[in-house]
């Protein structure tokens, strides 16, 4: 019989096409349950791009597409940090609609060319003003009604372009600002530089502007037209002007429209890093005369493919919003930074052009996404994770050194050693990729060496950022002394991990004797360990532990641990865990350490903490990016039960569909890959390992596209909320025995099957 509650539930999951209720499905008319179907299986209905946009997550609402060089997005007026991404959910007040923008970054880059449709008077500082319950977005698509001045703005994007649909009230002059000046953070010293415009026709305005910040020399150029004549109402911020151009590094025009149209204003906008000519050539080749409709369609196809590539059952409608919108935020970035016609701009600020099929991405936050996005790409993007390992090699090739936070043709030197090496290590370990192995270990090799020479010929003013001075003091003493330089401790046990990665590289490159230099490296964390604290501690030159210390203090810009204390640095040595475990004192005393990481006060000590310091459960900070793979550490121990606990914890306290439902920066990607390989049941502990490690999987159950057609099924019997605990995994028939498996496990049409419990297996 099919009580009242059934048929609840088997009409909820026949609208999200999981599976009928048969008698109630009979009442369908065909075509009813047809459209039911298409709509339900449309995994874009559970993409929502607000999530991040609130606390600290840093994310962006706009239009773009995946791995797009356009992310068209409004650009919100609340300053500082949290306003990063140039939105924060909590503002309602708009300066425009600029072309690119940065996804969950913890600085401030981007927002160029911004537009800003209107009415009334022409006022060179002006703000939109706007209510929540008239803003929507949607993968490939976003939309406001700006409320003074009552204009409503759609918003969609391809690859290379961003495409604006604005609707005017009847009755007003249609005007437009089209803002060269705009920039993001000022107290990250963003700024103007230079802006060009050239009235090419009166449907047709072509420019660029150059702005220095984050990426010290950032030229965007842009390639406009309009589906109505245009006349020219005003410049300000011009140097120089004539009929037809116009100059200033404050450069912004105001033009008209007139009001004699009710039909909607079409702007087609391409943007290249190149040249006009470039971005013209990118309006036309990925544009041409297609409409808003239309290219707002294939941004959604793209989108669909790509969300495709895991395929989740559950009846959690919450689980899938957020996952489905994890799986979107991880494909922000890397970003494309090449023209249709193949030439790009090099980080040697020369002009190339790509052959032999090379792709050039620009935008890898590597310090954080080394961690779980790479891995997460290495198994659904084989060929993006090919490209992008070859796009850091040219890096090294033409900047001269491997970067680490590459932004538009530049070094930034952000953030802590050489992370491109893990990613490079973890393709290689994999099968990934036809690069070149030896390059790969010269590259690798040399970053991971002080060499002054490269700080006099880098095009930086952040050249001992990109070399810093650690690097010497590691090679020559085995630590980077903490009373000579700051983030010692976070730099060594950082580059004790990448060295590791060289070793690997340089095994697999055949170069067994640089292996072996490295593997020694690798053990050069045990230099900060103090056995009598139980800490990571900061060590002077004179070989004496820093004084005083306490493991709960952190200072953001000069203290001794990046973005965290010792609590949360002392667990980062992914690639000899047995070695930490002997230097805690066996598996149980490292146990007893994490249960009181999860478990201790999550006071903060220091005026200057950093805050992105979040997401805490104890000292556990899951806001950030060195504690990912902590949760994962049990496993190693004789309590692997207590992983599947704190993965619990995470996934069900950490992410919500909220705009604050992420704990901290996005961070192009990596928050949202650990959620979505942990809602799979799994995660990597040590990229550059071709291994992952067993958590507490969610899904019921979940097909995995693998590159060479094959699936990777996941299947989870016994699911439920309460029963967090693994009592079984087995790998298609054959049962483990520890909680890893490995990355060829995962190939041909491989299955891994969980059976969980309500209880955990001792």
């Amino acid at each position: 019989m099919i009580t009242t509650r059934n048929k609840i539930v088997c009409w909820s999951l026949l609208l999200f096409g999981l599976l009928g209720c048969k008698n109630e499905r009979a009442e369908l008319s065909k075509a009813t349950t047809n459209k039911l179907k298409m709509v339900s299986n449309d995994l874009l209905n559970y993409v929502d791009p607000f999530i991040g946009t609130g606390f600290h997550g840093h994310t962006f609402p706009g239009a773009t597409t995946p791995f797009g060089m356009v992310q068209l997005s409004p650009d919100t007026r609340l300053p500082g940090w949290d306003a990063s991404s140039g939105y924060h959910y909590s503002d309602s007040t708009i300066y425009g609609f600029s072309h690119t923008h940065l996804s969950g970054t913890g600085i401030g880059d981007m927002g160029d060319i911004l537009f800003l449709p209107f009415t009334g008077e022409v006022q060179d500082s002006m703000v939109a003003t706007f209510d929540k319950a008239e803003e929507s977005a949607k993968a490939a698509y976003y939309s406001v009604r700006l409320e003074n001045y009552g204009v409503t703005a759609e918003l969609t994007a391809t690859p290379r372009t961003g495409l604006h649909r604005y609707s005017y009230p009847a009755g007003e002059e249609q005007l437009l600002k089209i803002d060269l000046a705009h920039i993001l953070q000022a107290n990250w010293g963003h700024k103007s530089m230079e802006g060009a415009l050239e009235f090419v026709n009166e449907q047709t305005i072509r420019g660029k502007r150059v702005s220095s910040g984050w990426a010290f020399d950032h030229p965007v150029y842009f390639y406009a037209t309009f589906s109505r004549p245009y006349e020219v109402k005003k410049i300000t911020g011009a140097d120089s002007q004539t009929d037809s151009t116009a100059t200033g590094k404050d450069l912004r025009a105001f033009i008209s429209f007139g009001n004699a149209s009710q039909q909607a204003l079409h702007i087609k906008v391409g943007i290249s890093s190149v040249s006009m000519e470039g971005a013209r050539k990118n309006l036309q080749v990925e544009v041409g005369q297609k409409n808003f409709n239309q290219v707002r369609s294939i941004g959604e196809q793209a989108w669909r493919k790509e969300l495709q590539k895991i395929e989740i059952t559950t009846a959690d409608e919450d689980l899938k919003k957020n996952f489905y919108s994890a799986l979107y935020h991880c494909m922000m970035s890397p970003m494309l930074a090449q023209d249709v016609d193949g030439y790009y701009r090099g980080i040697d600020k020369q002009v190339h052009l790509a052959e032999n099929g090379y792709v050039n991405y620009t935008v890898f936050s590597l310090w954080d996404t080394f961690r779980g996005f790479h891995p997460l790409m290495s198994i659904i993007d084989e060929e993006r994770t090919n490209q992008w390992v070859k796009s850091l090699l040219r890096k090294y090739e033409q900047g001269g050194v491997l970067p680490k936070w590459p932004l538009a043709a530049n070094y930034t030197g952000t953030m802590v050693g050489y992370p491109a090496t893990a990613v490079i290590a973890d393709a290689m370990a994999k099968g990934i990729g036809n690069f070149d192995k030896k390059l790969a270990l010269e590259a690798a090799v040399f970053s991971s060496e002080y060499h002054p020479e490269v700080i006099n010929r880098l095009p930086e003013p952040r050249a001992k950022e990109v070399m810093p001075k650690h690097l010497d003091y590691i090679q020559k003493k085995g630590y980077s002394p903490a009373d000579l330089i700051p983030g010692s401790v976070s730099y060594g046990v950082e580059c004790a991990y990448y060295d590791w990665c060289i070793a690997e590289i340089a095994s697999i490159a055949g170069d067994l004797a640089t292996a072996q230099k490295y593997f020694k490296r690798s053990k050069y964390y045990q230099n900060y360990y103090d056995a009598s604290t139980g800490f990571m501690r900061p060590k002077l030159n004179n070989g004496q532990w820093k004084e005083p210390f306490s493991p709960r203090f952190s200072d953001h810009a000069d203290g001794d641990y990046i973005e965290g204390n010792a609590w949360q640095w002392s667990w980062f040595v992914p690639h000899d865990v047995p070695g930490m475990m002997e230097l805690m004192g066996g598996k149980d005393q490292f146990a007893g350490r994490l249960d009181e990481l999860f478990t201790t006060s999550s006071e903060i000590e220091g005026e200057d903490a950093s805050a992105d310091i979040t997401g805490l459960i104890g000292q556990y900070a899951h806001g950030n990016e060195p504690s990912h793979h902590i949760t994962h550490l049990y496993n190693y121990t004789n309590q692997p039960w207590k992983t599947q606990e704190r993965v619990d914890e995470v996934l069900q306290n950490l992410y919500a569909p909220t705009p604050a439902g992420i704990s901290g920066n996005e961070d192009c990607g990596q928050m949202s890959a650990w959620y979505v390989l942990n809602v799979l049941g799994f995660y990597p502990v040590c990229p550059g390992e071709a291994k992952y490690s067993i958590g507490r999987p969610l899904v019921d159950s979940a097909r995995v596209q693998l590159r060479d057609g094959s699936i990777f099924y996941v299947e989870v019997e016994n699911n439920s909320k309460e029963n967090k605990y693994v009592r079984d995994v087995r790998i298609n028939d054959k049962r483990l025995t520890q909680a890893f498996f490995g990355h060829d496990d995962i190939k041909g049409a491989s299955k891994l099957i969980f059976t969980m419990g309500d209880a955990p297996m001792k």
